[in-house]
């Protein structure tokens, strides 16, 4: 009927089916010959025919079927994971940032899966992505390089840390217009009108439930307002533009590189310099004019001369005593003494640039040089940079105003900022060239102070992340102690991209995590018994120890000039 020309609402109409069966079964029927052959030779079951249709390339479903001939595993989803690799999920902050219709405009393809949800499909050009994703970042920057900026950074997704080193400017925020004012008071009264009207109800209308998250949403817009920076400050500065992980555009203005910086301060710096070169002379004359008199007598300075500033050695000496009476009076005084310290954390973490404290303390809030994909937009990420931008919006322009500022803080306060503050500078990040065993330790006493559950922080044992980079036996581990020994069994006769799909399953849900994660004295969901964990241990023992010799031997093999590149072992 579909050869001869009749719509598929006509099949579904004459069949009295739906429409969505009508296409299943078309989609079935238009995999590979020889897929088809298999099935109705029962090699195949039906859910692995409905796997095939999600690519109608037949050359690529017949290379996938004969790879799962030599499989030991044939489940739907590596059909389909097979079938699609390569591919961008349209729920891919690219995908969502560019929008179906523009990719398919382009000439883009979309493979979908009529028999269970796909979340859009996959996207199957990836060249094509990556071409109207950076001609969109362009088109969107242009609008945004009409500011101003000295410089814009383009990139569809940034490493985390990218503004370490750079200071901030502190735009002031644009005020609401009138209509803005009144638009936001008719909002939050038909807010609360709602809430009061269905505050007591066990669900909300669909309708009314739409319209308080439009409310919601307009009202947040009123909250995050534009700045407004001097346009001198905009000429010395830039912007990062990127895409969030929602699929939205970000960008991150009004950051100031140290280069730029300098070329502002050279001139005072000079100024300085002569100054103090200036003040040397001349007091290397009056030295030279008093011999060999006692440098502790007090100069006897004309009555023509009137008051001149004191000496440098004596400021010196002045000062010392100063200091130390300084450090035993704040020794006594706690209160005064976490505030001085607040005062000098907040400048190292909001004001780069910032000189206004006596208190030699350092915060360092170490960037990290092994980047993990999409560690910008993890969920610990999103709020650190939230809980940043309302303590930078808080905090006054002038660094120094900032100690006033803390004063008139209570101390609660006072002490989230202070959290926030040495938050930033936790580094817990194994680096191979700078051994920190007892920092690591530190950690992990850190960890179990605030019941640290990285389970529950986001982190999942994935082929990416986790059981694509490892031996097979430290598979077979996470398997065995997650859940059980017969489960670790099961895989043990696979090739390692097939054991690692697997244990991606299985584990998806299971709490599991590889031991640099663990929290000390915490518990791992479903763990097993104690023979069980041991036979694990000691077999990825075993087999990472051949990994090291493999990778010996191949090292010493370059060494002599037999061989390029030194491959790690599975």
């Amino acid at each position: 009927m579909r050869e001869k020309g009749q719509s598929e609402e006509e099949i579904a109409a004459a069949f009295f089916v739906s429409v969505a069966v009508v296409r299943q079964r078309l989609r079935l029927a238009s995999v590979s010959p020889k897929i088809l052959d298999a099935y109705a030779e029962d090699e195949i079951s039906l859910d692995q025919l409905m796997a095939f249709t999600v690519n109608g390339d037949h050359a690529r479903q017949e290379y996938v079927f004969e790879r799962l001939t030599q499989a030991h595993t044939r489940e739907p989803y590596m059909i389909r994971r097979m079938l699609t690799e390569g591919a961008v999920r349209a729920s891919d902050k690219r995908a969502q940032f560019i929008g179906l219709d523009a990719y398919e405009e382009a000439g883009g393809t979309v493979l979908n899966d009529l028999f269970q949800g796909d979340d859009g499909g996959w996207w199957q050009d990836v060249a094509l992505i990556g071409r109207l994703v950076a001609e969109k970042l362009e088109r969107e920057a242009d609008t945004i390089r009409a500011e101003g900026w000295k410089w814009l950074d383009l990139a569809p997704d940034f490493p985390y840390g990218h503004t370490y080193g750079l200071r901030q400017l502190r735009g002031a925020t644009v005020p609401l217009t009138a209509e803005e004012e009144a638009a936001r008071d008719a909002l939050k009264t038909e807010f609360d009108q709602l809430e009061q009207a269905y505050g007591e109800a066990d669900e909300l209308p669909e309708e009314i439930d739409a319209r308080l998250a439009e409310i919601e949403t307009a009202l947040s817009g009123f909250e995050e307002r534009p700045l407004r920076f001097d346009a001198d400050e905009i000429a010395r500065a830039g912007a990062f533009v990127s895409i969030d992980g929602s699929g939205c555009l970000r960008v991150e203005r009004g950051y100031v590189r140290p280069e730029d910086e300098v070329q502002v301060d050279r001139e005072s710096d000079a100024e300085s310099e002569n100054g103090a070169d200036d003040a040397a002379d001349a007091t290397a004359a009056a030295d030279a004019d008093q011999g060999d008199a006692d440098p502790h007598a007090m100069a006897e300075p004309g009555e023509e001369d009137g008051i001149k500033p004191l000496p440098d050695r004596l400021m010196t000496e002045l000062t010392a005593h100063r200091t130390l009476a300084l450090r035993h009076a704040l020794g006594e005084r706690p209160a005064v003494a976490f505030l001085a310290a607040l005062h000098a954390l907040a400048l190292k973490a909001f004001y780069p640039y910032g000189l206004d404290t006596c208190l030699d303390l350092d915060l360092k809030s170490t960037s990290f040089g092994a980047q993990t994909p999409g560690l910008n937009d993890c969920a610990a990420a999103e709020a650190i940079h939230m809980c940043h931008e309302h303590w930078s919006k808080v905090l006054p322009k002038e660094p120094g105003e900032v100690w006033d500022a803390l004063a008139d803080w209570d101390g609660q306060r006072q002490a989230e900022l202070f959290a926030h503050c040495i938050a930033l500078s936790v580094n817990a990040v194994f680096e191979p060239y700078n051994r920190r065993p007892r920092a690591l330790t530190h950690a992990d006493r850190l960890a179990q102070a605030v019941d640290l559950d990285m389970a529950s922080a986001g982190w999942r044992p994935t082929i990416g992340t986790y059981l694509g980079r490892v031996t097979k036996a430290r598979i077979l581990q996470a398997v065995a102690e997650a859940k059980g020994q017969q489960a670790a069994d099961r895989l043990a006769q696979l090739k390692k991209a097939e054991m690692a799909e697997q244990a991606e399953m299985l584990l998806a849900d299971s709490g599991w995590l590889p031991d640099p994660l663990r929290t000390p004295g915490s518990t791992i969901p479903g763990a097993m018994d104690g023979q069980a964990l041991s036979y694990a241990a000691e077999e990825a023992a075993k087999d990472d120890v051949d990994a090291a010799e493999q990778n010996d031997r191949a090292a010493t093999h370059n060494e002599a000039g037999h061989g390029h590149h030194a491959f790690a072992a599975e």
